[in-house]
């Protein structure tokens, strides 16, 4: 998992509870002497353990901390890849859009980065279907970052998100509508 992933949990955990939480996390993870540099790749462990133990900490679901933290990171991603989003794009083509230009430069920036795959099909001018492929089984984060989009480009209240299958597989299909 990339290290920007790890900083930006970090800074979530902290604005949304506090510090002690951020440190008992890293401590019962047996993370606590890990720095994240954020141009560098970690093992996903880590964040499996650090979602893991915030769940039992909190009591919330991890698929639905993930949602949360997926919505959270948008305005960070918006700002990280400004230079490859065109001004006219709005959540939709955002979706339609990620995996040739965001995704395909975390890729070239370093072998081991590995984003999911997004296959995205547009149904028709308000609807697409976006079909999630990772080992990871991260959908949850997807639907946030998804949901993120929409609250970002204040279409929040017109766009549903539906996913179609679990989103704790590794193929997660997500419907996306525009109403």
């Amino acid at each position: 998992m990339h290290g920007s992933i790890f900083a930006l949990l970090k800074r979530y955990v902290q604005t949304q509870y506090d510090h002690s939480t951020w440190v008992t996390l890293t401590e019962l993870s047996g993370l606590e002497t890990m720095e994240y540099d954020a141009k560098e790749v970690y093992p996903d462990e880590h964040i499996y353990a650090l979602v893991g133990h915030a769940a039992e900490q909190t009591g919330i679901p991890a698929g639905e901390l993930h949602e949360k933290f997926g919505e959270y990171l948008v305005p960070d991603l918006m700002y990280m890849y400004q230079k490859l989003i065109k001004p006219e794009w709005k959540t939709l083509d955002m979706i339609e859009h990620t995996e040739g230009t965001m995704h395909a430069r975390v890729r070239q920036e370093h072998e081991h980065n590995a984003p999911p795959v997004l296959k995205v099909t547009r149904l028709n001018e308000n609807e697409l279907i976006v079909d999630y492929v990772s080992p990871r089984r991260m959908g949850g984060l997807a639907v946030g970052i998804i949901r993120g989009l929409a609250t970002f480009f204040d279409e929040a209240d017109r766009i549903d998100v539906m996913p179609t299958t679990s989103e704790e597989g590794e193929r997660v299909s997500i419907h996306v509508r525009r109403t």
